[in-house]
């Protein structure tokens, strides 16, 4: 009988390597070496003829037939945003959260808007019984009729039900409990994940049936399993914001068929998932006057959200002073810093800097950057900013502020919740007026850094 050949397989990356390792080349993560073993290679040799069918000859892209997919409305208007429309016939979403997020929640609840209307549903779990699963739809009134389920972790069993069933829609909750009886390795390895996602989505392609995948994270919040996941899949959605919070932010970071800037928000009930339509409200809710604080227009996608930025600058006897930040990138808190330092002559070098965006969201665009040194420049001199003000706007490093898009977007939202003046590039201003024209609030066009603090920070 010949001997099994075996290889060390890491299980963060994929990478692989003839002899254990304690240290993986790929990722630089420690002890995620696992010996596999290795699947004999099957089929025919790449060199023979092979018969080629009439999908596989190339043809002119102009002579491709291009065909509308209709997309099924999911029922929550949030996941339709972040979707790009609904679910498209024959695609995969993976989506990716920490546990007791509301992973399985949302899923449960797309199954029954599916059911109630008139589309056949299969909810395979493999960690779970169907019994538990029956609980949380009473609880979370996800009951309908044409919702089968059924507890499986094989994926030959799992092919055969939807042979049979001939479904619109299939959730795997979850990928890694999934395994092929065919491949030597426990389920959740990389050569699991990887071959059992590769075969749902030739499952999803050929029959045009839409695939929810749940996915697991690793403790820094990343998916856990192969990279190469996140590449066979159409679409991969991220839950954000602790367990413990009560809001759920879910981002798109892959979507083949709409944006991937667009951001939907929940809100977590005794009923699972509620949309939350008007996000810049809710986050404006418990706003304070207080030094350090900033409102700040971001636009993710279409959608503008006006989010409070809080800083806290103070001294500190301890070097190097610390600078933390949950909601901003730290580098790029520390560009800010310098250049307040350098080009204002703010001495806040010396300072411990406090950081966050109230209600846990995560702003990442350039827009932001004048909100963030206005909130800090703030809380260092110990005076508020000018009433009912937004603040918006690239800063470069010789200080300068500089254009942003969207700007009558985030004007308008502004306006809408009574906001009475505006501090924004001066390019954006001047474009403004040439283009349109926005009354009813006072808008403040600054150049550089020391003129929009000047406008937002006017001396008593």
């Amino acid at each position: 009988m010949a001997k099994k050949k075996t290889m060390f397989l890491c299980q963060d990356c994929g990478y692989t390597s003839s002899k254990w390792l304690g240290k993986c080349p790929g990722c630089g993560q420690w002890n995620t070496m696992v010996e596999e073993i290795v699947q004999p290679e099957t089929g025919k040799s790449r060199g023979l003829n092979l018969g080629l069918s009439e999908n596989s000859k190339p043809c002119p892209i102009k002579e491709v037939a291009v065909e509308e997919y209709p997309r099924m409305a999911t029922g929550s208007q949030e996941l339709d945003r972040v979707l790009g429309g609904g679910i498209i016939p024959g695609s995969m979403i993976l989506i990716v959260g920490d546990p007791g997020i509301g992973k399985s929640s949302l899923t449960l609840k797309v199954c029954a808007n599916e059911g109630i209307a008139g589309r056949q549903v299969l909810y395979v779990t493999g960690e779970e019984s169907i019994q538990q699963v029956r609980m949380r739809a009473d609880r979370l009134q996800a009951l309908a009729d044409g919702v089968m389920v059924v507890s499986e972790t094989n994926l030959e069993l799992i092919e055969q039900h939807i042979a049979n069933l001939k479904p619109e829609m299939v959730v795997i909750d979850s990928i890694q409990t999934i395994f092929r009886p065919d491949i030597q390795s426990a389920p959740g390895s990389v050569s699991q994940v990887r071959e059992c996602a590769v075969e749902l989505l030739r499952i999803a392609k050929t029959n045009g049936i839409a695939v929810f995948v749940v996915g697991h994270v690793t403790k820094d919040g990343t998916l856990a399993g192969p990279r190469v996941l996140e590449h066979i899949v159409d679409t991969v959605l991220y839950f954000e914001g602790g367990s413990n919070s009560e809001y759920r932010l879910l981002r798109a970071v892959k979507n083949r068929f709409g944006s991937t800037n667009e951001i939907g928000l929940f809100e977590m009930r005794d009923i699972g998932l509620i949309d939350v339509p008007d996000a810049s409200r809710l986050f404006l809710s418990e706003r304070t006057d207080e030094t350090g604080s900033t409102i700040v227009p971001a636009v993710e996608g279409t959608r503008p959200l006006l989010v409070e930025i809080q800083a806290l600058v103070a001294q500190t006897p301890y070097v190097p002073p610390r600078r933390t930040s949950d909601s901003v990138d730290i580098k790029r808190l520390q560009l800010l810093l310098a250049v307040l330092e350098k080009r204002v002559h703010l001495s806040i070098g010396a300072c411990d800097v406090y950081v966050k965006v109230a209600g846990g969201i995560r702003i990442d665009e350039p827009a932001a950057d004048l909100g963030i040194c206005v909130a800090m420049a703030s809380s260092y001199a110990g005076r508020r900013l000018r009433p009912q003000t937004i603040v918006f706007g690239e800063v470069g490093l010789s200080g300068e502020v500089r254009a942003v898009s969207q700007a009558e977007v985030r004007i308008r939202e502004a306006q809408r919740l009574g906001f009475t003046s505006v501090v924004l590039p001066e390019k954006n201003l001047q474009q403004l007026q040439k283009e349109t024209k926005i009354t009813g609030i006072k808008l403040y066009g600054a150049g550089n850094l020391t003129e929009a603090l000047r406008y937002a920070m006017p001396k008593e």
